[in-house]
């Protein structure tokens, strides 16, 4: 099976491109100012001004008050059957991504170019898609590489085993329960009580967007956006 993650070799394939693009462009962090602050890979957040390190919150906040698991998951469900093209593009997703904020952020951080995510693995572009939609990001959270949104949560203290509806679930097909490993991100529909868990998947085996059942053997871990009660 596929891996459904940029590697550490394509990574490090862009990197010279990525420094120059974060000298020339990103030196300044404001452009997390629409994320939570975070710590860990990213550094953390560098917005010093505290009328600005409280916006983002009161975002934040208000997204939590307004969007449900059950909101997120209807959205997620109502793309089943979205497939890439035969070049493993085409998508909504990998189309919205390319041309958003973040597309710019993570290629500062690891390089290329926004068309370069036109016919990249897609995965976590659809989760991330998602939560734009439903104006959950800030909860979510948004990234095209399923490790680091992974360690986002982790740095959040929003990551853990419990399989909860709504919760973003990363894959290792190996069984590694190594943030590093991670394959493939999707959402929970339902733990199934019987060692597997209900999914909603973006770029599955069959490029498509696809309800699955999953054996948690396979699952790393869950990130645990704050969803309106």
């Amino acid at each position: 099976m596929a891996k459904h993650r940029f590697t550490a070799a394509q990574k490090l394939s862009l990197a010279v491109i990525g420094a120059t693009v974060a000298a020339a462009t990103f030196g300044s962090q404001a452009a997390y100012a629409d994320t939570p602050p975070v710590t860990g890979q990213h550094g953390g957040s560098t917005l010093n001004n505290p009328a600005e390190r409280s916006a983002p919150r009161a975002r934040a906040q208000e997204s939590r008050i307004q969007v449900t698991a059950d909101q997120v998951l209807a959205v997620a469900r109502s793309q089943v059957g979205t497939s890439e093209n035969s070049a493993g593009g085409g998508t909504p997703y990998q189309q919205w991504y390319a041309a958003s904020q973040r597309a710019a952020e993570t290629i500062a951080r690891d390089g290329g170019t926004p068309a370069g995510y036109l016919n990249a693995p897609w995965c976590a572009m659809f989760v991330s898609w998602v939560g734009e939609k439903t104006g959950a990001r800030p909860q979510v959270g948004w990234d095209a590489y399923t490790v680091t949104h992974a360690k986002w949560f982790k740095a959040n203290d929003r990551f853990g085993t419990l399989a909860k509806p709504g919760a973003v679930v990363f894959f290792a097909w190996d069984g590694s329960k190594s943030l590093d490993a991670i394959d493939h991100v999707g959402f929970v529909v339902k733990d199934n009580q019987n060692g597997t868990i209900s999914t909603i998947e973006g770029n599955t085996g069959n490029g498509k967007v696809e309800e699955r059942v999953r054996p948690k053997s396979q699952v790393v871990g869950y990130g645990y956006p704050e969803y309106a009660s």
